[in-house]
């Protein structure tokens, strides 16, 4: 059995920890080219939209206290076929996240020195880092819920000083109004945002080593989610204001405090970068290690990776498994591709959930949770908004989701057959 080792405060850590990645110190520039000025605006749909999905989160997870997070939402709401399609699609958005993060993370180290560019040296990074981590997740919950607030203080430390000084360099030549953008990349700027917004589900993966999950867990996701939006929206404001070529830049935030900072006000933000980043990292092992458990013992992949360690109490054979496959993962594909793949998936999985919480009000009326008014409405709105998030997807990006879900599902038609011969035998 797991350990409850996961406190209140830690959870918005953990929280924050997962959402605040690289996201928001690449995608500024990106989102702003589709956008421009307008991107605020995006920040600020995407922000609307990832509220009401936590809302929805938040009564659905705390009908639940054992770990699986949407997993076991979906099996309780609509069976074993759909919940084994949105664990895999979870595991998914752990893997590409992690591809997608780690690799720009060694993009931001070239801040430093162009060795970093080198294919053999982001490799001996991706080695390196994900060696440590899994370690650290390998030596118990406790642990790892420590390092979480540690690097969530150090990650919000170089955004708040980025902000309170940024401000004061505004030129507000900037962020005049410019020509409205086309529907299209308007959309196209909200689904890239739900990258960086994306990830509080993670938190809800571990509920059976949080304390008191019930109370908890719709505390940690709302506290969370309003300190996230805060600081997104000042940081797109000052990234605009500040940085003039904002729209062509690799590093924006990095590029934008060496404007009004110098040279130092640069490394300050990438090592912020590179804290930020080790920090989600850490959360995408922690959560995407417990998927494997927590489909196992529902008999939808093989017992063994149900195995807990004896003495430090962790599924340490699922976390020897998902940490390979992440370093695999991260090697072969690069920060965009990875990205399509994780945002797409997470979209999925939003909406499945929102139909959940319909279906569980519907079979489980009563009961000792959380309770959002007009859960129902919310839960539609809810799955409209990933309807339209997914509809700015490319044609290629939705085939790569759809070809690694069929993998996953021809998995999960293997195990079956395999675990009924062995029952006939």
């Amino acid at each position: 059995m797991l350990k409850r080792g996961i406190q209140r405060w830690d959870l918005v850590f953990l929280i924050i920890n997962s959402v605040i990645g690289a996201g928001i110190f690449a995608l500024p520039a990106k989102v702003f080219a589709l956008s421009g000025i307008y991107s605020v605006l995006a920040f600020l749909v995407c922000a609307l939209v990832m509220m009401v999905l936590i809302l929805v989160f938040a009564e659905v997870s705390s009908r639940f206290e054992q770990t699986g997070g949407p997993y076991l939402y979906t099996l309780k709401a609509f069976g074993p076929i759909p919940a084994f399609v949105i664990g895999w699609l979870l595991m998914l958005t752990r893997l590409f996240s992690y591809a997608t993060l780690i690799n720009l993370m060694v993009l931001y180290l070239s801040f430093f020195s162009d060795v970093f560019n080198q294919t053999e040296v982001r490799v001996g990074m991706i080695l390196l880092i994900t060696g440590l981590i899994t370690y650290v997740n390998w030596i118990g919950v406790k642990n790892t819920a420590r390092i979480s607030n540690i690097l969530t203080v150090a990650k919000l430390f170089p955004l708040a000083i980025f902000i309170g000084v940024g401000l004061f360099f505004i030129d507000f030549d900037l962020i005049e109004p410019g020509p409205l953008p086309s529907w299209e990349d308007f959309s196209a700027s909200t689904l890239l945002l739900i990258f960086a917004f994306g990830g509080f589900e993670a938190g809800l993966v571990n509920s059976g080593e949080i304390v008191n999950p019930k109370k908890n867990l719709p505390f940690g996701l709302i506290t969370a989610a309003a300190i996230i939006a805060g600081f997104y929206i000042m940081i797109q404001v000052v990234s605009i204001g500040t940085l003039p070529d904002l729209a062509s830049s690799d590093k924006p935030l990095a590029d934008a405090a060496m404007g009004f900072m110098g040279w130092y006000g640069g490394m300050f933000i990438t090592i912020g970068a590179v804290i930020s980043i080790m920090g989600t990292l850490n959360v995408q092992i922690l959560s995407g290690s417990r998927l494997p458990y927590a489909l196992s013992l529902e008999d939808q992949l093989p017992k063994f990776f149900g195995k807990v360690h004896p003495r430090f109490a962790t599924p340490f054979v699922s976390i020897a498994f998902f940490a390979s496959l992440v370093a695999f993962v991260a090697i072969v594909w690069g920060f965009m591709s990875s990205l399509a793949v994780s945002v797409i998936s997470r979209l999925i999985l939003y909406g499945m959930v929102s139909a959940a919480l319909i279906r569980l009000r519907k079979i489980q009326p009563e009961g000792n949770h959380f309770k959002i008014p007009y859960g129902e409405h919310l839960a539609i709105a809810g799955i409209i908004a990933t309807i339209w998030l997914l509809s700015g997807s490319q044609a290629e990006e939705i085939w790569d989701t759809l070809i690694w879900t069929s993998l996953g599902l021809g998995i999960f038609a293997i195990h079956r057959i395999f675990s009924k011969l062995r029952k006939r035998k």
